[in-house]
């Protein structure tokens, strides 16, 4: 079977707390479900919960990851019993189960006892939450996090006794591709720090953020305007993203539409049809890809190209700094770009007034909608859409079959 150097030693580990602190692609949240798969079937009767900030950063992270890792097994297929999407569970033959669960607070998480807990993406969850949940967990609890800033698993868990660290990145994965991993290297060109943790999975001090203005909302308030939507392209390796922007009471609202890559142009007008987007609502696309804007024109689709031009990118960040932007839950890949998104430095480490070319594939789209409609009095096309229908999961293979 094929596995990572991150599977083994989670998989062998005896540690009570086992943490996994990695850079971008390492495969530390895959590997650890993997492991999780195979602790559900050698035992009957395990509860096992996997703990996210928020359901929908589940969704598009863990969740998503298990239900392929699934998909690529037939003996999983064998040994489960159903997946129960509504609450998340998946129920195995022999009376484990895995479940996918968020709390909101301390209160909330002293609810149900466990075998196993995975934290996912730790640095979303309290203490408070973590602890409670810590309590009432029996044999074994997996961590993983990237390591932007240390926060209480550096403070209160590593170097403790029964906790053991593994620091991990993309070279630990041998199951992604030389483009993928020119990606994150180049990191190292644009800002150290951002290299440092997410190519080698370090902890660091993201600083200079260049936003610091946005808040997560639970969804577009009904008498929101919409003023456009925004859409950055890419294929291979960078996402194609596309996002809506409304406004009410002098505040911006963003919603998250896409964020694949290798989409077509007809893919594209696929997604935006599934999103029910209507053709008469502006799309601001980004200029530099003439082409494809006329394809989707071809389509019937109302698309402009960005007003790009001198210092457009400051322009247009200084547009949206004077607004409060509010990014709703379900925009998962949207707010870990804000939370990158960062001004270049000099050798020197002094803040140069330009961002970070990274991080950018729905700032970049957001920006084009602040250039060509919010620098003047024009209003923008002010229709509005219907609920977004949900996304099904995509399957992007598996190494292999459980442990023998």
């Amino acid at each position: 079977m094929r596995t990572s150097t991150l599977f083994k030693h989670n998989y062998e580990t005896t540690a009570h707390v086992v943490v996994n602190q990695g850079g971008t692609s390492s495969g530390k949240t895959y590997a650890i479900e993997q492991v999780l798969f195979c602790l559900a079937v050698s035992a009957g009767k395990q509860i096992i919960t996997v703990v996210g900030q928020d359901i929908p950063n589940l969704k598009s992270g863990a969740i998503r990851d298990a239900q392929e890792i699934y998909d690529g097994s037939d003996t999983l297929k064998r040994l489960i019993k159903n997946y129960n999407k509504t609450d998340r569970i998946f129920e195995f033959h022999n009376g484990s189960l895995i479940e996918f669960k968020s709390y909101g607070n301390a209160q909330d998480a002293k609810s149900g006892k466990r075998d196993y807990l995975f934290v996912n993406e730790a640095n979303g969850i309290t203490w408070e939450v973590y602890s409670e949940l810590a309590l009432r967990t029996k044999k074994r609890i997996y961590i993983d996090y990237n390591p932007n800033t240390g926060f209480w698993v550096h403070d209160k868990l590593i170097g403790k006794p029964g906790v053991q660290l593994f620091i991990s990145d993309h070279r630990h994965n041998p199951f992604i591709d030389e483009p993928q991993r020119a990606k994150i290297e180049i990191l190292k060109t644009e800002d150290l720090e951002l290299w440092k943790v997410y190519a080698r999975g370090l902890t660091g001090k993201i600083t200079g953020l260049v936003f610091d203005n946005w808040h997560v909302c639970e969804a577009i308030p009904q008498d929101a305007k919409l003023i456009a939507a925004g859409l950055d392209f890419g294929f291979s390796n960078d996402q194609t993203g596309c996002l809506l922007v409304y406004k009410q009471n002098g505040e911006l609202w963003i919603d998250e539409l896409f964020y694949e890559t290798k989409l077509t142009n007809v893919d594209i007008s696929r997604k935006l049809q599934e999103q029910y987007i209507s053709k008469t609502t502006e799309i601001i696309a980004d200029s530099s890809e003439p082409k494809s804007i006329e394809e989707l024109k071809r389509m019937g689709w109302f698309v402009t190209g960005a007003k790009k031009g001198a210092d457009s990118i400051k322009n247009s960040i200084d547009i949206l700094k004077r607004y409060k932007l509010n990014v709703t839950r379900n925009s998962v890949n949207l707010r870990k770009e804000l939370e990158k998104y960062k001004w270049r430095t000099d050798k020197d480490g002094r803040t140069l007034n330009q961002p970070i070319d990274a991080c950018n594939h729905l700032v970049d789209p957001l920006r084009y909608v602040a250039l060509n409609k919010l620098n003047t009095k024009a209003g923008g096309n002010l229709k509005s859409r219907l609920p977004a229908a949900q996304k099904p999961l995509t399957n992007r293979g598996i190494w292999g079959e459980l442990i023998d």
